[in-house]
């Protein structure tokens, strides 16, 4: 067997052609991770999805630390690391359940207003400049605001929400990872007692009080509940727009045919999705029981990572997967991922990059990637596929 490849910071940069090379190898390949931990990545499409739904890859949190050397475990956990995303049922679908009616289609679209007005807002503040970095200036601001109004948390917190949030996203120093955790976790306590002894027509509210068929969150579950929400509503919406901005200034012809024709954007969505998809890599996932994927059989008790980026570019599923083709008409992506771990924000982040990129054409008509700066590159994670910056010209 070939020796497993090493994720590097070069990965990172640029995964396409690695990917490509394990796809012809096969579905799965062994790989080293962050602090040479060895784990099982699949870049296949069919055998991604069928494994991002199959029962015999666990989620538990903690045992998938169990699998980490000690001396790195602690980098991968936060105390609010417990959460829907990290469990298997019984307790995925009970939490799954408490939070869902939050996340429905007619739920979502009740924000549209809410969104319009932040989107409204933020290009308002970039009309009179030149250039502009369009991660800082609108593709953050804009989701912390939108999952923000939702939660319920005060419009003066959400900056340094965005920037707790943020160093447990990257691979960052563990110093500074315990630091934004801790912050994060007194901020979210002190907002419960808040929402407890005030409660208020928002998300945070609701689940003080939630009750279904008997059963309630307790408080660890609510507030890692509520860490969940912050991170995972707003960081995917982030990279959609980033990425999906990029993707199409780098293709002017695709960036003219959207302007002619606006009908396209619900497609180029989707196709946006797929081509630059907001997360590399699903999160993790153990074996426990034997799993044979193509020939390969992982052993019990071993790392699988499922390339969301890699299968979404499998020509076995797309033709012409590196293309960015705003009429593809079958678009099964697995960016949000599948089967019960499938992402419940996925309609909100949908509704978020239509208004974004709808407004952000049609304010800047002559918007143009500012080549005078900086290449983009893609901040530090094997996770998230999400840009540093995005430096712009507003006007031709």
């Amino acid at each position: 067997m070939a020796e497993p490849v090493r994720l590097g910071r070069q990965f990172i940069q640029e995964p396409h052609e690695l990917y490509r090379r394990l796809r012809q190898a096969g579905p799965v390949s062994e790989v080293l991770i962050w602090g040479g931990v060895r784990a099982w990545l699949v870049t296949r499409y069919i055998e991604a999805r069928q494994l991002l739904n199959d029962p015999r890859l666990g989620k538990d949190h903690l045992r998938i630390l169990e699998l980490f050397p000690p001396e790195l475990a602690g980098a991968h956990t936060t105390p609010m690391s417990a959460h829907m995303l990290h469990s298997d049922p019984p307790d995925h679908t009970r939490l799954r359940r408490l939070v869902s009616k939050a996340f429905t289609s007619r739920t979502v679209s009740a924000l549209r207003p809410k969104i319009e007005q932040i989107t409204d807002e933020l290009l308002e503040m970039m009309v009179d400049v030149e250039t502009v970095d369009l991660i800082e200036s609108f593709a953050l601001p804009l989701p912390i605001r939108v999952i923000g109004a939702l939660l319920g948390v005060p419009e003066h917190d959400q900056t340094p929400l965005r920037d707790w949030a943020n160093p447990l996203l990257t691979e960052t120093q563990p110093e500074e990872i315990a630091q934004a955790q801790t912050q994060l976790a007194d901020y979210l306590h002190s907002l419960v007692a808040d929402k407890r002894a005030h409660p208020a027509d928002d998300l945070i509210s609701a689940l003080v009080g939630v009750s279904e068929q008997g059963d309630q969150l307790s408080e660890p579950e609510l507030i890692n509940m509520i860490f969940l929400l912050i991170i995972a509503g707003y960081e995917t919406t982030v990279n959609l727009i980033g990425n999906g901005i990029l993707a199409l200034l780098r293709d002017p012809a695709r960036l003219a045919e959207l302007r002619a024709d606006p009908t396209l954007l619900p497609g180029a969505i989707e196709e946006l999705l797929r081509f630059d998809s907001p997360l590399n890599m699903a999160t993790n996932r153990y074996t426990i029981a034997p799993v044979t994927v193509g020939e390969i059989t992982i052993p019990a008790n071993e790392i699988v990572l499922v390339s969301l980026l890699a299968a979404n570019h499998d020509d076995a599923e797309f033709a012409d997967p590196d293309r960015l083709n705003l009429h593809r008409e079958a678009n099964p992506h697995l960016a949000f991922g599948h089967g019960i771990h499938y992402c419940l924000g996925a309609p909100l982040a949908r509704l978020e990059g239509e208004v974004a990129l709808t407004s952000l054409l049609s304010r800047f008509p002559s918007l143009t990637q500012d080549v005078t700066g900086p290449s983009p590159r893609y901040r530090t994670s094997t996770l998230m596929r999400g840009l540093s910056a995005l430096p712009v010209r507003l006007a031709g």
